[in-house]
This record gives structure tokens, sequence and C-alpha cells, in this order.
């Protein structure tokens, strides 16, 4: 097992792949093609360094806040937001446009390799452009600037909850809305927990994974705060 003392080093390169089969998933091939190239290669008119995709955080601090959060984050709004248009059309037999969600979900926080920054200490902070500019003002403009559909730039000026500029007004927007705060509070949450219970075990302060966090949950919930320790010192 990995140690819990350190951000983990491992990228997420099979979520990344994932994400390309949902890319695949959109039929109008124009918006396709939009989507798969802002995602693999989000260049905008400034000149700041960005973090790898693969390697970005979807979240300093409060969620997905390690190395290939960012993807994580993305392929589990992709699968939640999926799911919830099932639920439209099947159980409510509502009528929603797939392809922009999905193309919504996939590009929703795309731009914060440009707003957080690597520091030192292993930890991530606001970049200086991250500073000045947040991510879904950087995402409007660069879909905007690449003449995506008017309905892809509502999602991503709506989705961040009431940090955003304005409310869902479509439910596309408010689908992925809705999936991008179900993965950030579930992971939040887990996040949160596991560390308090790490600390409690071991009396130090950990900075975690998803998974880590996942597995240090169900070791209290199978063997208490031993089974914690056990866990964190590679013991069975």
């Amino acid at each position: 097992m990995s140690s819990y003392y350190h951000i983990s080093k491992r990228l997420m390169k099979e979520d990344l792949q994932v994400i390309d089969e949902y890319i695949a998933l959109i039929k109008n091939r124009e918006l396709r093609s939009k989507v798969e190239e802002l995602l693999h290669d989000p260049k905008i008119a400034f000149n700041d360094v960005r973090l790898p995709i693969q390697e970005c955080p979807a979240g300093a601090y409060v969620h997905h806040s390690y190395k290939g959060g960012l993807v994580e984050h993305t392929v589990a709004v992709v699968r939640l937001a999926i799911t919830l248009c099932d639920i439209v059309s099947e159980v409510y037999e509502g009528r929603i446009d797939r392809d922009t969600v999905i193309a919504g979900a996939i590009l929703h926080d795309v731009m914060k390799c440009y707003v957080y920054t690597l520091q030192e200490n292993g930890r991530y902070a606001n970049s200086e452009l991250g500073e000045k500019i947040d991510h879904l003002t950087l995402l409007v403009a660069e879909l905007y600037k690449r003449g995506f559909p008017l309905e892809v730039l509502h999602v991503a000026a709506s989705h961040h909850g009431d940090q955003s500029p304005i409310k869902p007004k479509t439910l596309e927007a408010l689908v992925v809305s809705l999936a991008d705060l179900t993965d950030s509070e579930l992971n939040r949450n887990v996040l949160r927990a596991a560390e308090y219970l790490a600390k409690s075990a071991t009396g130090k302060d950990v900075r975690l994974t998803s998974k880590e966090a996942m597995e240090i949950v169900k070791a209290k919930s199978e063997g208490g705060l031993e089974g914690v320790r056990r866990l964190i010192k590679g013991e069975k």
C-alpha cells in the first residue's frame, strides 16, 4: 500500500482514456471535434504555465485536492450527468440534449489547469492567473472564442452552484450542475472524514487521494481506529 503521507504520483491515464470514450458519445461531429481539441489542447491567450491535465487537482483543498484529481472528478461528473439524463428521459419522459450535457460535463473544469499551481511542499494553491480570474470566466471566454454553441456556454457559466454568475436555466445546465455538486460533496466529505480518522489514529496531519480516503473510511467501519492504524502501517 502506498504511503499516506504524500500525494500519490500515479497519473490518471486510464481515466483520461475513459473521457475520450465519453467524447465519442457526442453525436454532433463538429461539437465532438471542438470538445476533443479543447480537452487535449486547452490553450488560452495568456502565457501562463499550466499544469498538465492528468496531474491537475480539481481543487486546492475543498475536493479532489491531489494529483490527478481533475481527471478523476471529470469522469465522475460525466457518469453522474449521463445517469441523470437517463432519469430525465426514462423516468420523467423528458427531452434532454445529451450532446450538450456530455460536452459541458467533460469541459466544466478544464480551465482549472491554469488556475492552480503546485507548491514546493506538495500542496496546491491559486496560480497568479487564478488569483485574478476564475476557471468559469476563463472557460466561457474560451468556449465563445472557439465557437461553441450558446447552450454549452450556459452550462459552463452556471455549473458552479452559488459561485456561478448565473443559475441553470436549462435542463442540461441543471443536470451538469447537480452532477458537479454531488461528486464534489461526496469527495469532500470522504476526504475530511478520512483525514480526521488518520490523525486520530496516528496523531499526524495527512493529505490523501480519494482511493486512500475510501480505504480509511472502510477500515474504520470494519476495525475501528485500530483498523485505521493497521491500514496506514501496512499491516493486515
